[in-house]
């Protein structure tokens, strides 16, 4: 029978929308727990393939010690993830982030592993000086806890640059079973698939975008690398923290248009108006300054959320940003799943 390590893995391989999971919060900044747990309901129903919790855009400030959300957070997602598996006989990809020096990583890595998660996104944005052999040390005793999802995470939200070398001997670590591709850089981008490629380790580390402003494109292409290629399988992002019922669809539409070359006018289209789309919730415009409080204002127009409160207080939507989401949804009515929302929304609030 193959181990818990094997079946998370070959589940990443099929190819999965992965929301990143935001924070449901009621006014004076308190947990939602009824609203928190609608979230991972829609997420299920709506055909992903698991969450991820615990990362950015669930707020990195839920670890805070005077907040202590962070557990909170990953056991009722767990909860609810655990319940549609048993409904439903469908596996779900439970994930949660880790953060912080070794010490914090380490211990949050074995948070996840007691309360049941598959495995680890590993975000290195604090390690901010560390040279590569620091950083792989760290890798190493995290993956020794629970499976390890690497990230390149974008330095305009905290990230650091990863050089090829690093990416080169963090594929050679046994428990790294994907990674997340967020640099919102095309050169970072290839030097992360092209060590996957060169490794010879495509069948056990599975390429998830986290490319925001990139996601068609990122998911159509064969990365080719001499003899060796690369490809995306799926998506790990916030925006498919958005309309996520619309997600699912396009990306079988996009595993379809693989086989099927005439539909990649249409495919190639539709992510030209999800980059657009994103412009706007991610606020773009801003380097990205109100790209959580554009999730939530999203969320919140859909009834999901009561309102785009972050722990955060000057976290707030930037000047021009809720005309621009009000833009984009009037331009790409298609994009929005507001219809099946509300045909569920009671349900899942119940």
């Amino acid at each position: 029978m193959p181990s818990k390590t094997d079946q998370f893995r070959a589940l990443l391989q099929e190819g999965l929308v992965i929301p990143a999971h935001p924070l449901a919060l009621t006014e004076d900044l308190k947990l939602d727990e009824r609203r928190q747990r609608a979230l991972t309901r829609y997420y299920c129903d709506a055909g992903s393939g698991g969450v991820a919790v615990g990362v950015h855009t669930t707020q990195f400030d839920i670890r805070d010690c005077k907040i202590e959300l962070f557990e909170p957070v990953l056991e009722l997602a767990y909860e609810e993830l655990r319940s549609f598996e048993r409904s439903s006989g469908k596996l779900m990809a439970k994930i949660g982030g880790i953060c912080g020096d070794t010490r914090q990583a380490c211990e949050e890595a074995a948070t996840l592993r007691r309360i049941g998660y598959d495995g680890g996104l590993l975000s290195l944005a604090a390690l901010t000086d560390a040279s590569n052999e620091v950083l792989i040390e760290h890798c190493r005793a995290v993956s020794e806890t629970i499976p390890i999802i690497g990230f390149y995470l974008q330095s305009a939200v905290g990230g650091r640059p990863l050089d090829a070398e690093f990416w080169e001997r963090f594929v050679e670590i046994d428990s790294v079973v994907a990674i997340k591709v967020a640099s919102f850089d095309r050169y970072q981008t290839m030097e992360v698939l092209r060590a996957v490629a060169h490794s010879g380790r495509s069948a056990d580390i599975a390429l998830y975008t986290g490319n925001d402003d990139n996601i068609v494109a990122d998911l159509l292409t064969e990365f080719r690398f001499g003899e060796r290629t690369a490809h995306f399988v799926g998506g790990l992002l916030g925006q498919w923290a958005v309309w996520t019922r619309r997600a699912v669809e396009l990306l079988k539409t996009v595993h379809d248009a693989k086989c099927n070359r005439a539909r990649l006018d249409t495919v190639l289209a539709r992510g030209a108006e999800i980059t657009d789309a994103n412009s706007a919730i991610f606020d773009a415009r801003h380097q990205f300054r109100g790209c959580i409080p554009g999730i939530h204002e999203v969320l919140r127009r859909q009834g999901l959320l009561a309102g785009r409160w972050c722990l955060d207080p000057a976290e707030a939507l930037s000047d021009g940003q809720l005309e621009e989401i009000s833009r984009v949804y009037a331009s790409y009515p298609l994009l929005n799943d507001d219809e099946f929302v509300a045909a569920n929304l009671e349900r899942w609030l119940s």
